[in-house]
């Protein structure tokens, strides 16, 4: 494996942290990596936290949550860390003591309050601490390799003085973040020796992975000034999935892609232009197995110029259109329809195609989008120019602003619960107010006061609230709780929370990408808005090479390989579903998000 000219590995500390958005393949360098230096003489420990860990898989054994050596490349062994488990039990330590003590509403509001992302972050960090720190199970290693780090957000809160444990007995302490904190049980020198091991640049470094795409660069800038903004500086960029030039000739599709990664390299955001940065191009192949990961490092191999009949062949790939679904939405006239889905995975741009769609057929419809990201604010605004020439007058969009929502909410918790509190007890609940958690609960508030148009007419909503917002906010009771027992049972109400949950006036769609990753991630925010008694409506399956049927020979065995999680996605997690090709050109203005919804065949 030729990995020389990679900065990320020259001189590599003991730990080696890999972050990044779902779908990056932070997980497959993670490993690439960690055979690198095994096969390099060094010992090594990979450790996975992400919860769609494909580690084993990648290595054909069961790892599971104990260490394990990788018979297959001396030197190497690999531990998987459960989150969902690990988060299981740290709940069970902080509820299985009230449990019959205190009332069972008020047991059943803490285990919800414990539900979401930050309790599952802060419980795998709470399970791989003792490896940040000098101890005998990590002693053989010469290199920890972690896929997945701790968010900024998490060592902050790991980093503050305050006497959580006091805060939380007395009452004081808000339903966001707080809570997890509570089950902290080991010593506070422990999670210090950690934290002061993550800022420490002769022990650890913090390696972000993105694709060459302007949404995940973005997002990578966000990630490395809130860890640098908390002392962990040292940090080094890899642009993945790079798709080599020479695929260009002769496919319009894979000029377009070329060019557009190219242009976001060219911009990469303030901040991540200073970092060491390496980039790795696009493979053919599934990143899985031995002879796979040793590629990956490696110059992209040489692709047969003369393919086979095979791969001439045309991609048999028979699915229903975004218009398929559409359909179905617009035969009830009106509703809210909400797009669900990780980051990037493009929400905002099927969105505005769905409100372009149901508009064209002579529907009432408003957009609104909370996503701050300015192309596509600009995307929306030329649409909205569009429809107020005259395309489409029966259209119209509302941006709400995050961080206005955020800022807003912020100050009226303050003004009311903080008002109560001294010094120390305002200063926790305004770090708390800080959470990721924050900035969900104010914009759903936000998307409240527009859901009631919904009766009238439609409401398409992007950037929705993740499935463990929606139980925090049904958990902590107030409105729901306090309008039911306000009408007790002869009244009529209708609370945002119950509209969601209702199918015949909200219609939820889950967006995702034909990659492992991204569908594994979809089908946990699935898990998690069933949970909140929220069915999803439908899958649409986003920027599909195979939908698009390229020329490029590396994209066509790609197209080949979406095949599969295509598939997955029809058979075990969608009722119904639809795939939305990649088109060579942006999706924007009316025209161009038309063409998503199947108008247009022009897509290379």
């Amino acid at each position: 494996m030729t990995t020389s000219n990679l900065q990320f590995l020259a001189q590599p500390p003991r730990f080696l942290f890999f972050t990044g958005k779902g779908g990056v393949g932070k997980t497959s360098i993670a490993c690439a990596t960690a055979i690198a230096l095994a096969e390099a003489g060094q010992r090594v420990l990979l450790v996975s936290t992400d919860p769609a860990s494909n580690v084993g898989q990648v290595f054909g054994l069961q790892i599971g949550n104990r260490i394990t050596a990788v018979m297959a490349v001396p030197r190497l062994s690999a531990l998987e860390i459960d989150p969902q488990a690990a988060a299981q039990a740290y709940r069970d330590r902080i509820v299985g003591p009230v449990r019959g003590v205190l009332p069972e509403g008020v047991v059943k509001g803490i285990e919800e309050q414990l539900s979401g992302a930050c309790t599952t972050e802060i419980a795998a960090f709470d399970e791989f601490t003792a490896l940040l720190v000098d101890s005998a199970l990590t002693a053989d290693y010469d290199h920890i390799i972690f896929d997945t780090a701790p968010t900024g957000h998490t060592i902050r809160l790991l980093q503050l003085p305050g006497a959580w444990t006091g805060f939380l007995d007395e009452g004081r302490g808000d339903a966001s973040c707080l809570g997890p904190l509570a089950g902290l049980e080991k010593q506070r020198s422990q999670y210090k020796a950690a934290v002061d091991a993550l800022a420490d640049p002769l022990r650890t470094r913090l390696v972000l992975v993105a694709r060459a795409q302007v949404s995940t660069l973005r997002e990578a800038a966000r990630t490395h000034e809130e860890l640098a903004g908390i002392g962990l500086s040292r940090q080094y960029l890899i642009i993945n999935g790079v798709l080599p030039g020479s695929e260009a000739a002769g496919d319009a599709l894979a000029a377009a892609i070329c060019q557009r990664e190219a242009a976001a390299i060219a911009a990469l955001p303030q901040g991540l232009s200073a970092l060491p940065c390496d980039q790795l191009a696009l493979k053919p192949f599934n990143l899985v197995g031995l002879d796979a990961l040793r590629q990956l490092l490696s110059p992209l191999s040489l692709i047969s110029a003369a393919p086979s009949a095979r791969e001439n062949a045309p991609i048999a790939l028979q699915a229903p259109d975004l218009t398929t679904l559409v359909d179905g939405i617009a035969a009830d006239g009106h509703g809210l329809v909400m797009l669900m889905g990780k980051g990037g995975v493009g929400k905002t741009t099927l969105a505005a195609a769905v409100a372009v769609e149901l508009a064209r057929r002579g529907l009432a419809v408003e957009l609104s989008t909370s996503d701050p990201a300015a192309n596509l604010v600009e995307t929306l605004a030329e649409t909205m120019t569009e429809a107020q020439q005259g395309a489409l007058p029966n259209l119209t969009v509302s941006r709400i602003d995050p961080h206005a929502e955020t800022e807003r909410y912020r100050q009226h918790v303050l003004d009311t619960k903080g008002a109560q509190l001294d010094a120390t007890g305002r200063a926790l609940l305004e770090e708390d107010l800080r959470s990721p958690c924050t900035e969900e609960i104010a914009v759903f508030q936000a998307f409240s006061r527009i859901i009631r148009a919904a009766g009238k007419k439609f409401v398409v909503m992007d950037t929705a609230p993740t499935g463990h917002t929606l139980l925090l906010l049904d958990a902590t009771g107030a409105y729901h709780r306090e309008v039911a027992r306000q009408m007790g049972s002869s009244g009529h109400y209708l609370t945002p929370m119950m509209q969601l949950q209702d199918p015949l006036q909200t219609k939820v769609l889950v967006v995702t990408l034909a990659e492992t990753t991204p569908v594994l991630e979809a089908a946990s925010l699935q898990a998690d808005l069933r949970r909140a008694g929220i069915e999803p409506w439908a899958w649409v399956i986003n920027n599909s090479v195979a939908a698009a049927q390229p020329h490029s020979p590396l994209l066509r065995q790609r197209a080949r390989n979406e095949l599969a999680e295509i598939d997955v996605v029809k058979t075990h997690h969608a009722t119904r579903y639809a795939v939305v090709p990649l088109l060579k050109s942006e999706p924007v203005g009316i025209e161009r998000l038309l063409e998503l919804a199947g108008h247009s065949t022009e897509r290379n």
